[in-house]
């Protein structure tokens, strides 16, 4: 063996004895990390989907101003400049009061309606230590009708100005540019019109949003009224929206059958048809405040 095939292998050794260090250190740096758990963000960006609630919150500390608004019917026509000349608004706050609950209130012009509602994370998508394929929020809402009574001279009581709505969110973020959602809904209406018509009605939605760029989204929303006497005197909203973000801001342009803004409203209570030309157009505006910083985020 000559002295360039001594100096190969030689060189040879050190090297194989340079990699098997750095595997070990390799392994050494991995034995020492904890396994973590990474909880999947931003399933929809923000907690409006079309016309009805995600699975999203507002941040802890976050205090979030909803602008909804929507106008008449499209086949109103040019008298009413295709509903246009009619609207129906919601002004609302949410706060996040921590990382799984937040609060909201709001009024609708639409009956004169005020809203207080609660939303409560279950369970939340993540991987690593603790793997949950699936997010889950409990949303709760009271609806309390300021109209003036149609009969002022009967005994009248102030339950029967009362609504309530409870509903399961369930979502799965499937890639950065889809995520789908199930909405198990129950209504319940203090007063009714009448006997036949129920006071509880059940219904399923499901909703998506599909990216299409960076700052915009396509989303669909649909709820299929399950109660039969409710299906018979009304049909079931089915909504499609465009997601614009700008900042601070999210811009949601959308197309919906429904008049009514909160779920007592939309679920149980639509009449409007597509195929009639009942297609009302609105906008949802949100804005997020901070009032107060996370710990980890503080000076």
């Amino acid at each position: 063996m000559n002295l360039k095939s001594i100096l190969f292998f030689v060189a040879l050794f050190f090297l194989q004895l340079n990699i098997i260090a750095q595997e070990d250190d390799l392994m050494d740096m991995f034995a020492d990390e904890e396994p973590t758990i990474e909880y999947t963000d931003a399933t929809f960006k923000t907690t409006i989907l079309v016309i009805g609630q995600t699975v999203e919150n507002p941040l802890n500390g976050n205090l979030i101003f909803n602008v909804q608004h929507r106008f008449g019917t499209v086949n109103s026509g040019w008298y009413d400049f295709f509903g246009l000349d009619q609207a129906n608004t919601r002004l609302g706050f949410q706060y996040g009061i921590n990382n799984w609950l937040a609060i909201g209130i709001g009024r609708s012009s639409y009956q004169k309606t005020y809203d207080g509602w609660v939303k409560v994370k279950i369970l939340r998508q993540s991987t690593g230590l603790r793997k949950m394929p699936l997010s889950i929020d409990y949303f709760g809402s009271m609806g309390i009708s300021a109209l003036k009574w149609s009969e002022p001279d009967r005994k009248n009581y102030f339950t029967s100005r009362m609504s309530y709505a409870n509903l399961l969110l369930i979502a799965r973020k499937f890639s950065p540019s889809v995520s789908i959602q199930i909405m198990p809904a129950h209504i319940h209406y203090n007063l009714v019109e009448s006997k036949e018509d129920d006071n509880d009605v059940f219904s399923i939605g499901a909703g998506g949003r599909f990216k299409i760029s960076k700052r915009i989204s396509i989303n669909l929303e649909y709820y299929y009224t399950i109660s039969k006497q409710t299906r018979k005197q009304y049909t079931d909203p089915f909504s499609i929206g465009v997601d614009i973000e700008t900042g601070g801001h999210v811009f949601q342009l959308y197309a919906t059958n429904a008049e009514g803004i909160i779920e007592q409203h939309f679920i149980g209570r639509t009449t409007g048809k597509w195929v009639n030309g009942d297609i009302h157009i609105g906008f949802n505006i949100s804005r997020a405040f901070t009032i107060k910083k996370p710990k980890e985020l503080r000076d």
